[in-house]
């Protein structure tokens, strides 16, 4: 049986801190959790942990590498499968920031404006030596991306449906479900219905 350790917010990114102390150069950690789990919120809180340290640190959300509308939206605004296939661009997300990240030095903040639906026009980024890049967002594992640390964020069904808007909670089954279908383990595994009395599963 898993055993559960009490952690919080602040705790957890000093432990990822530590980690990633051990590990020189330029890394990526992924943030794996529902849109209601706010991933995006802990990847910055870990950033902010890396710099205070002299780490350089930016977090980018999956969010910001969505397909065009014409594409994710194929099938209606509420298609689960097309959640889980053609949301997001997984490939551009390996494509302009691992690989890039590793092999030229350079990482892409942004490829799609998902208000706006349009190219982000984001300019190319020229990665620090030691820079941690933290990419936060839902269903990253599972999808052969190759991370160096990973964390993921899990919800019981009634905390994620409590804690996303009645408009999204159609995107959770999608979630679930290929969470279910690729059990990548993460680096961490935490419990995050109250971030503030979060469990570190052991």
């Amino acid at each position: 049986m898993p055993t559960f350790t009490p952690t919080s917010p602040a705790a957890l990114a000093r432990l990822v801190a530590d980690r990633l102390a051990e590990l020189p150069g330029r890394r990526i950690l992924a943030v794996d959790g529902a849109d209601a789990a706010e991933p995006v919120e802990l990847g910055h809180r870990i950033a902010r942990t890396l710099t205070d340290r002299g780490r350089s640190a930016a977090v980018v959300s999956v969010h910001d590498f969505v397909r065009p509308a014409s594409l994710r939206m194929e099938y209606g605004r509420d298609d689960e499968w097309s959640y889980r296939t053609a949301w997001f661009d997984y490939e551009a997300m390996r494509r302009e920031i691992l690989v890039a990240l590793r092999t030229e030095g350079r990482w892409l903040p942004a490829l799609w404006d998902e208000e706006r639906d349009r190219s982000a026009r984001a300019a190319i980024r020229a990665a620090r030596a030691d820079l941690v890049l933290v990419l936060a967002g839902p269903m990253l594992l599972g999808r052969g991306l190759d991370f160096d640390l990973a964390i993921r964020l899990e919800l019981s069904e009634q905390a994620a449906l409590r804690r996303t808007p009645a408009d999204q909670r159609w995107t959770l089954p999608a979630v679930r479900d290929h969470t279910a279908d690729n059990p990548e383990e993460a680096t961490w595994t935490v419990r995050w219905d109250h971030p503030d009395r979060a469990a570190l599963r052991g």
